[in-house]
């Protein structure tokens, strides 16, 4: 069995053994990356809020009609939110192949071979640093010109129309940072092996949450905002 395979095959057993442990005890691994991740929407939210009471309105744009169509929506809600979990998600399957496979896979070679493998992992975790961080500001600064946009159509302050948005944003943003919350809390502990396991765990928990908030986000939401105002 060549080194390629090695890793592989240990990789599906650390993800079998620890699917079964936290099938086991769900409660203590899930509330540690629901608190992590609801740190992370906060921060989101506080910084989406200073964004807006800092930006000047321009013309409204689609966040700003008084309310959604419905299905289509609905759909394009589920659309979006889908591209930004499975972004988080490979966050996870990057730190897993990263911190778990390939130092496996290096210990099988030589020479300069290794080296490339010892150094890919470096650069892959560094990568999805950055590619996350990046990920955090656009929505930030997205989420905040539109919340300022939408407010000052609707005559509100930035911070009741927020207000009537946490009830689904809190939730949504959280389920959509689980895969993140998962990642920091594999490497501060060294548990590379846990991610790809944390992959499909993070990810079931928020699909049904995601669909949720879409349908609290296109038919409770407008009236809120309409009795709000």
């Amino acid at each position: 069995m060549n080194a390629e395979h090695l890793a592989v095959v240990r990789g599906w057993a650390d993800t079998r053994a620890t699917l079964q442990i936290w099938r086991a005890r769900p409660l203590p691994v899930v509330g540690g990356w629901a608190l992590r991740a609801l740190l992370i929407a906060a921060v989101l939210l506080g910084t989406t809020y200073a964004i807006a009471i800092a930006t000047t309105p321009d013309d409204p744009w689609i966040l700003t009609q008084e309310g959604y169509a419905g299905w289509s929506d609905f759909a394009w809600i589920l659309y979006r939110n889908g591209l930004v979990l499975a972004l988080h998600a490979m966050a996870c399957v990057a730190g897993f192949m990263a911190g778990s496979t390939l130092p496996v896979a290096a210990a099988g070679y030589k020479g300069w071979w290794r080296k490339v493998h010892d150094h890919a992992g470096k650069l892959a975790i560094a990568f999805v640093c950055g590619a996350t961080m990046f990920s955090l500001g656009t929505q930030a600064w997205a989420l905040g010109v539109a919340v300022g946009e939408s407010a000052a159509e609707r005559q509100m302050s930035p911070a009741l129309f927020m207000l009537a948005l946490l009830p689904h944003a809190i939730p949504e943003l959280c389920a959509l940072f689980l895969p993140l919350a998962a990642w920091i809390v594999a490497s501060r502990r060294g548990q590379w092996h846990q991610l790809l396991a944390a992959t499909f765990f993070t990810t079931a928990i928020a699909v049904p949450i995601l669909i949720a908030c879409a349908g609290w986000e296109v038919w409770v939401s407008p009236h809120l905002l309409h009795f709000l105002k």
